[in-house]
């Protein structure tokens, strides 16, 4: 517990500072040390880099809450939970999951808006408050209160209201959330928009955003946090595609860009 609780400290205080905390997004223990070796402060899951090593299109609740635990035991940084919708459209049981992260390992949990349903993808404004709120309320009566990040998902699911995702976002701060983010924001201008609303400290996910947009930009406009989401899998499997579409062909010149042994014994001594 005391492990624990100098991860969540250390978590919150990362967030204070006035530099962005770059909060890369491992899928393994493997993923987890080899970022912990290149000097980052902190790490987050991602369901998505998890689904893919499954080899599935969405991982399951416990296989999230595994994965958290896979992580948070790799190494000794703090650890952000990716929870999807806490896999409950009911507040009071999509928040729980917050209180199961936490058993986890975790020292911060994010839980979002996108219901899970191609047919209707977003909870309407009340209830996506509301579970926000419950997520709030489980958070603060932990033994180890961890930081609790909201996140509006207009933006990808094709609710293109900017509008609408900054109000979500403002009544996300009222009801508590520490951290918050809007998945989805492309241009600095969106960034800063949202940034300029809201008091609570914002992370970006640079897997959707203008790839040309520097860490120095962002820190400009005030933004504590940047992440990449599920987009250090898709690079691996973007890679190992490649890789195995040469080998199907006859050819074998992908060795020639493989980490040697040798680096990665060392990054995992």
């Amino acid at each position: 517990m005391t492990d624990q609780l100098t991860r969540v400290s250390r978590f919150r205080a990362l967030h204070e500072r006035p530099e962005p905390l770059l909060l890369p997004n491992p899928w393994d223990a493997g993923t987890a040390r080899l970022l912990a070796g290149l000097g980052f402060e902190a790490l987050a899951t991602t369901s998505l880099g998890v689904a893919n090593a499954l080899g599935r299109t969405r991982a399951g609740r416990q296989d999230i809450l595994d994965n958290c635990r896979l992580i948070s035991e790799a190494t000794g940084l703090p650890v952000n939970a990716d929870l999807e919708n806490g896999y409950a459209d009911d507040p009071a049981e999509a928040a729980r999951m917050v209180a199961d992260a936490c058993a986890h390992g975790a020292a911060g949990a994010s839980i979002e808006d996108a219901t899970g349903d191609p047919r209707s993808p977003i909870y309407a404004f009340e209830p996506a408050v509301e579970r926000v709120r419950a997520a709030v309320e489980v958070a603060r009566g932990l033994p180890v209160p961890l930081v609790l990040t909201a996140r509006a998902e207009n933006l990808l699911h094709g609710v293109d209201d900017l509008g609408d995702t900054i109000r979500r976002l403002q009544a996300f701060e009222a009801a508590g959330a520490d951290v918050l983010y809007a998945p989805g924001l492309r241009t600095l201008d969106q960034m800063r928009a949202v940034v300029s609303s809201v008091g609570k400290p914002v992370n970006v996910v640079m897997g959707f955003a203008d790839p040309g947009i520097t860490l120095e930009q962002l820190a400009e406009i005030g933004v504590r946090r940047v992440s990449v989401g599920g987009a250090f899998s898709r690079l691996a499997l973007r890679a190992f595609l490649d890789g195995a579409r040469e080998m199907r062909a006859g050819r074998f010149g992908f060795v020639t860009g493989m980490a040697s042994i040798g680096e990665l014994h060392e990054a995992f001594r």
